[in-house]
């Protein structure tokens, strides 16, 4: 496996200033210009910048040039890089400025990781340091490094070697990672530990956390923003995770009628537990709305209307009666522990208003005790969430592929977030720059519902374009939430993209489309290179249950990869389980990103068999691409192969593949710290 060496600055502050993926994407940009220009100077910065994703809609080129006019006497200044990064900060600076500071997403998972202000809340710190302290004091392996002091830094070294990481994700969403394919030892080698963050970080985006700011070599280096930014958005995925419906069907007692159901099962999870709050706080007498878990909260009264609601037997007037803010949360602290909630935060960070720790708190008081009961009228509520088990496991892959890419706009549920049509619109310019007509969508809220229709019909036509089957279908279709038609859009769209990644890699295809029966080919022909015996004859074949096959083709492109004293022989049910977990693991190890479970693997799901070998396909190619191979691992007799190129042009090209624009989305490239997003509509090219 090639390492991963970071692009590197002579000036300690300014590396600081900036993760792995931002200077890698502004690298590529400084060098194209530079070679593009005869002499890349301060006056050509103004145009450069403008087009720049980061500046767009925020800064114009005059204000830009104008920024600059106050750092730089002279216009014909030449550039060098840690110029050009400067330059970039002092533009940035003014552009949040002049957006009042604010650069997020409303979801609790967009977590901000810009480059201005990197200041650590030592609160948040010392919350979450305090949460692995007690979900993982009795872990075999890090019980001898926990309890971690939250007044120190060690929380930060710790984190670097991925283990702590990977343990916090199966806390979170148990079962994602296969805890053998962790590298568990006191000391690790490099490459055991990037190994550990890659498992991590794709891991991460298995279970629905944004992590297109952050690469392995950013939580190696323990930059404390971007860790705690991530260890955030796991905890609070186990925070919320018992507020959906499947787990708590009691939900629908905040409800009145069929719409507002399908309402509330498109809410993000800090939306329903708003929701729920305020379920209680009306029943208790409280006549504020609480629309927020800063502001809304912070004298404390909804929370000691809220206790008393939900524990009457320890209900106290004290806390109502008490003026003073401060000693009103102290009191709510105290009866919430009489609940066994635990103390991850104090009075002040209520008095303070601070959003991410009030949140926790609420989410750990609906966990202990939700106040709801299972109402029999509501049950006609309940069967809208009888969708089949695979519909379901479906939803979700996608749900978590749409989020993995770094859209604007995060999506909670396919079936409601998807139907106005532009987050598709979205994911289409995306995974094809270019190909959507932004003046022709219309961007939400949209009340109108033939705005929704005409965005859905764009589309519709977009994906007529790319040559998806689409047949009899129309916009229409997508707005009235047609699930097994939005499946099947979805499905050719991540086909799509996983296809195009391979054609375009590093242009070695030479242009040639790519098939699903090639990517059967090479797979087959990994394997029987490696000296197994295992073959596909589809990626149907019953036998891929056994994970025999996928085990066989992970060790063909990474002979150490798989400790093959963990496998099974895949005869048993449970055997077969235990072999789709860790070939999962080892695959996102590897790293390849991806979102199916086990039970796609023993159970034979066409499309995510087709999309985990395409993934370690791209792995294999892109390791040959980057360590320029002379002499490709499956080079035919006479020798034809010896590149990726020769690789690829071996493979059974029989016929046009059902896709051919090309392809820009990195997102599903098998290195984690890939951000397509601030790559200004070129090709992703690898700085």
């Amino acid at each position: 496996m090639s390492s991963y060496v970071g692009v590197l600055v002579s000036d300690p502050w300014l590396q600081s200033q900036f993760t792995q993926v931002e200077l890698r994407t502004l690298k590529s940009k400084f060098v194209s210009n530079k070679t593009q220009l005869e002499r890349f100077t301060v006056g050509d910065l103004p145009p450069v910048f403008s087009k720049l994703k980061a500046f767009n809609g925020t800064i114009d080129e005059d204000e830009i040039k104008s920024v600059l006019d106050k750092f730089y006497s002279n216009a014909d200044d030449e550039v060098d890089f840690e110029t050009f990064l400067r330059a970039f900060l002092s533009v940035q600076a003014r552009g949040v400025e002049k957006t009042g500071g604010s650069k997020g997403s409303s979801s609790f998972l967009k977590t901000s990781t810009t480059t201005v202000h990197h200041a650590i809340n030592e609160s948040e710190k010392a919350s979450y340091v305090s949460h692995i302290n007690n979900y993982l004091r009795d872990d075999p392996f890090l019980k001898s490094y926990l309890p971690i002091d939250p007044a120190t830094n060690a929380f930060f070294d710790l984190v670097k070697d991925g283990v702590l990481l990977c343990k916090l994700i199966n806390v979170a969403v148990p079962g994602t990672i296969d805890e053998r394919a962790i590298n568990t030892k006191k000391t690790l080698n490099p490459w055991e530990r990037n190994e550990n963050l890659t498992l991590g970080l794709n891991s991460a985006k298995a279970i629905g956390c944004t992590v297109v700011n952050i690469g392995t070599q950013d939580i190696a280096e323990g930059r404390p923003y971007l860790v705690l930014g991530l260890i955030s958005q796991i905890i609070k995925i186990q925070m919320l995770a018992d507020l959906n419906f499947k787990k708590t069907p009691s939900l629908f007692q905040l409800v009145d009628d069929t719409q507002d159901a399908e309402e509330l099962m498109g809410l993000a999870p800090e939306k329903v537990l708003l929701k729920w709050m305020n379920f209680h706080l009306k029943k208790a007498g409280y006549e504020k709305q609480v629309t927020n878990f800063s502001s809304d909260v912070k004298d404390g009264e909804a929370y000691a209307y809220l206790l008393n609601a939900l524990a009457p037997e320890h209900s106290t007037h004290v806390a109502l009666e008490t003026k003073d803010p401060t000693e009103r949360a102290k009191k709510v602290l105290e009866q919430a522990e009489k609940l066994d909630c635990k103390r991850y935060l104090s009075p002040k960070d209520i008095v303070d208003g601070s959003a991410n720790l009030n949140l926790a708190f609420v989410a750990q008081i609906f966990q202990h005790r939700n106040g709801l009961t299972v109402d029999d009228s509501k049950t006609s509520f309940a069967e809208m969430m009888t969708d089949d088990v695979e519909t379901s496991r479906e939803e979700r892959c996608f749900r978590l592929w749409i989020n993995s890419l770094g859209t604007a706009t995060y999506v909670n549920n396919v079936f409601e977030d998807l139907r106005n049509g532009w987050v598709l619109l979205e994911v289409l310019d995306k995974v094809s720059p270019g190909s959507v007509n932004w003046k022709h969508a219309n961007k939400p809220p949209i009340k109108m519902p033939f705005k929704k229709v005409e965005n859905c019909n764009e589309v519709i036509k977009i994906g007529k374009e790319l040559r998806f089957s689409l047949v009899n279908v129309a916009g229409n279709d997508i707005v009235q939430g047609n699930k097994k038609l939005l499946l099947a859009f979805l499905w050719q769209l991540m086909r799509y993209t996983m296809l195009q990644l391979l054609r375009n890699l590093r242009s070695h295809s030479q242009g040639k489309e790519i098939t699903d029966v090639d990517i059967l080919n090479w797979a087959n022909r990994k394997v029987k290179r490696g000296g197994r015996t295992s073959q596909a004859d589809s990626f149907r074949d019953k036998n891929l249950s056994s994970g025999m096959f996928f085990l066989e083709l992970l060790s063909a492109v990474e002979p150490r990869v798989v400790n093959w004293s963990l496998v099974t022989n895949g005869e048993t049910e449970e055997d077969k389980k235990l072999n789709a977990t860790y070939i999962i693991s080892v695959a996102r190890k590897l790293g390849c990103s991806i979102f199916l479970l086990p039970e796609d693997i023993i159970e034979v799901n066409q499309k995510m068999m087709l999309i985990l070998a395409a993934s370690i396909m791209y792995w294999s190619l892109q390791q040959q691409s980057d360590t320029e191979s002379t002499v490709s691992e499956d080079a035919t007799d006479d020798g034809d192969a010896n590149s990726v190129a020769g690789e690829i042009s071996n493979l059974s090209i029989d016929g046009a593949s059902e896709s051919s624009p090309t392809i820009q989305d990195q997102e599903l490239l098998t290195k984690a710290e890939k951000d397509e997003d601030e790559v200004d509509g070129e090709n992703n090219k690898d700085a």
